[in-house]
């Protein structure tokens, strides 16, 4: 079983990076389509979904997981989305999310 995360293409680099599989998608329909596709084909036991994208993964597909338990959505704040309210910049907030990860706090 995999994880991935579905994501639009400027933020997907990041989970690259990380060495996570990643599938991105520009628009809503088509985050929905390969939405569908990964839970159709029973590879993923989590699916990280950029709410940017798809504000609730779950009704999205709601007829495509009746009856699975996997995959597991996690639906997270899109960049775009955390900087829209203009309280925090890009910086501090990478700063506070590498730190919640791994414990070290680094200067970008």
């Amino acid at each position: 079983m995999k994880i991935a995360v579905l994501t639009d293409p400027e933020t997907a680099t990041g989970f690259r990076l990380g060495g996570l599989e990643v599938v991105t998608a520009g628009q809503r329909d088509e985050a929905v389509a390969r939405l569908a596709e990964m839970v159709e084909s029973e590879e993923y036991a989590l699916v990280a979904v950029d709410e940017g994208l798809l504000p609730d993964p779950f009704e999205a597909v709601e007829r495509v997981m009746r009856g699975r338990d996997l995959p597991v959505l996690l639906p997270f704040t899109s960049l775009a989305s955390a900087f829209a309210a203009g309280e925090e910049d890009a910086t501090d907030y990478m700063r506070r999310l590498v730190k919640s990860t791994i414990g070290y706090d680094i200067k970008l």
